[in-house]
């Protein structure tokens, strides 16, 4: 327990202050989005093209990808969100979750993105990437893309699938040395669980 604590403070005292920004961005991106805030989108993009440059750095190519889809779908998602009703007031999008259908959508979503990310890292692992995680990165890579997507939509449980994001994540950044990021998936995975509570009852309003 001693070596972990000392391991996240030396971590903490070497954090850079790209990953630093990054980090407030993103937790105060998710705050945003508990909120149903459009603020969620411009904050969540100043986190994920940070994280793109983290991301390659580190050599979690699957990570980069993610933060990459990030900035497209918050621009979809900003664009979906401040839509509204022909009384100008009304979003067009409201809080809902998911019917059986769309569940099977979301594990299909999940799956295929799994299996794509997890074969393109074993060949980097072999071929130039020696320090990638495959299995960790492409679990932690394909909920990420299936939260997103969902949050776009509004969809309860793309809570669910940041929560998983965020308990792959944790151990994820902290083995590869982002002590000050891996806090930041604590934080985010007490938000999401927050905010999958928030949206669960505004969903039954």
């Amino acid at each position: 327990m001693n070596e972990i604590v000392t391991s996240i403070y030396n971590g903490l005292i070497q954090t850079t202050w790209i990953e630093a920004i990054a980090v407030f961005a993103g937790i105060a991106s998710v705050w945003y989005s508990r909120k149903e805030n459009i603020l969620v989108y411009p904050v969540g993009i100043i986190n994920t093209t940070f994280y793109i440059y983290l991301s390659f750095k580190g050599h979690l190519l699957g990570e980069a990808s993610v933060n990459l889809y990030y900035t497209i779908m918050s621009i979809y998602g900003w664009y979906l969100w401040t839509r509204k009703k022909e009384d100008h007031h009304t979003p067009v999008l409201q809080i809902t979750n998911s019917n059986k259908k769309e569940w099977i959508q979301q594990l299909g979503f999940f799956t295929a993105f799994y299996l794509v990310i997890y074969i393109a890292l074993s060949y980097a692992k072999t071929a130039f990437a020696p320090e990638a995680i495959p299995w960790a990165d492409a679990l932690a890579s394909a909920s990420a893309y299936t939260g997103m997507w969902l949050m776009a939509k509004k969809k309860v449980e793309s809570w669910i699938w940041w929560i998983i994001t965020n308990l792959a994540s944790i151990p994820l950044y902290f083995i590869k040395g982002y002590a000050f990021t891996s806090v930041q998936f604590i934080i985010l995975l007490i938000l999401a669980i927050a905010g999958w509570k928030t949206w669960h009852e505004k969903a039954k309003k």
